[in-house]
């Protein structure tokens, strides 16, 4: 049999070049194309493609992993570390989570409540760990004590952004996001499918007449967030003149009312507003109804997610609905696959919610 030679670094490509180059690196140096030390930066830059910036960062990420380590003559030693073995008979699946379960939305909570069922009949064990510090910019250090700490078969994340998703693809352990990966993150997700909803809701509102209409979000850069942002500006670039504005908010009802009032100062003001998360919707339609606005007379509100509180405003809210039931359905399936084999492919599923016609359009 012809002996296959080690495989050079690829080029990284597209967003997140740090990460991507950190990734490019240590598939390198595993599948032994560097052994020993690396190269040195000059060397690395040109078969990388990449400014001495980007690899400069790249490097003290691997370092920061424990996969490099400095010398005293700056030579960067390889010290490639094994990825945590899964047993066969380990029956522990582990959520990680930046807030506890008090603090999650109430469509959450039943999700997870819906996933520890399926999961304990199927014989896992879910456990849920709240570590604010691994959704840092710089999660290497709290992730490493974490999965050291607490060893599981698989990882389901909720609400992660690239730096921590990177970090699982460097270290392979396997894991689900549920939510959505910035392009060129190579793991499978799952979520609700943002940007066809938000195109649908922007085609709505442009056939009630609305050609100012405002999307209302969280401040960060989260998949759903970002895919909601698409499919708005989709929707209403098919459909002439319609203008949109994106307020972002630092999640404080201070914060977001400052914001709305600003935006209903402008020469142009939004007559209607998609609200990214169920929690705002009460505080929006609140401030607009201090400030004499009428709903949904001068100002049409959608919900991009549905809430149970929600069914029980005045005037009732137009909303889009997910089953929580089939969502988990859908994430403990692929929780178990991850959890028996160690691998899924980087696929992401989108579900459709259904749209819930209320009185605020």
């Amino acid at each position: 049999m012809a002996h296959t030679p080690p495989s050079a670094p690829k080029p990284p490509q597209r967003i997140s070049l740090v990460s991507l180059t950190a990734q490019s690196l240590l598939e390198a140096m595993e599948s032994g194309h560097w052994q020993g030390h690396l190269p040195g930066e000059r060397e690395l830059c040109a078969r990388l493609q990449v400014s001495r910036h980007t690899l400069r960062a790249a490097l003290a990420e691997l370092q920061r992993d424990g996969l490099l380590q400095v010398s005293e003559r700056q030579r960067r030693r390889i010290q490639l570390k094994k990825a945590t073995p899964k047993t066969a008979d380990s029956r522990i699946i582990a959520i990680l989570s930046s807030r506890p379960l008090t603090a999650m939305s109430p469509s959450a909570v039943v999700m997870v409540d819906e996933l520890r069922d399926q999961l304990s009949r199927a014989g896992f064990t879910l456990e849920m760990h709240v570590a604010p510090a691994c959704f840092t910019a710089k999660p290497a250090r709290a992730l490493e004590a974490l999965t050291e700490r607490s060893p599981a078969a698989a990882w389901i994340l909720f609400s992660s952004l690239e730096p921590m998703q990177s970090w699982f693809i460097r270290r392979q352990l396997p894991c689900l996001v549920v939510g959505s990966s910035p392009q060129g993150i190579t793991l499978p997700s799952i979520d609700t499918d943002y940007r066809a909803l938000c195109r649908h809701a922007g085609a709505m509102l442009q056939r009630k007449g609305h050609k100012h209409i405002a999307l209302i979000r969280p401040e960060g850069d989260f998949g759903g967030d970002l895919d909601s942002e698409s499919g708005l500006l989709e929707a209403l670039q098919g459909g002439g003149s319609a203008k949109l504005q994106v307020l972002r908010h630092n999640g404080t009802p201070e914060h977001l009312c400052t914001l709305l009032e600003k935006a209903l100062r402008m020469p142009a003001p939004p007559t209607a507003c998609v609200i990214a998360r169920g929690m705002h919707v009460l505080t929006v339609m609140m401030f607009l109804l201090r400030q004499g606005r009428r709903i949904p007379q001068d100002m049409a509100v959608v919900s991009r997610d549905d809430e149970t509180f929600l069914q029980h405003t005045v005037p009732a809210v137009t909303r889009y609905a997910s089953d929580p039931t089939q969502f988990a359905r859908s994430v403990s399936k692929a929780a178990r696959q991850l959890a028996e084999t160690g691998v899924l492919p980087p696929k992401a599923i989108r579900l459709m919610p259904q749209l819930v016609r209320g009185e605020t359009v």
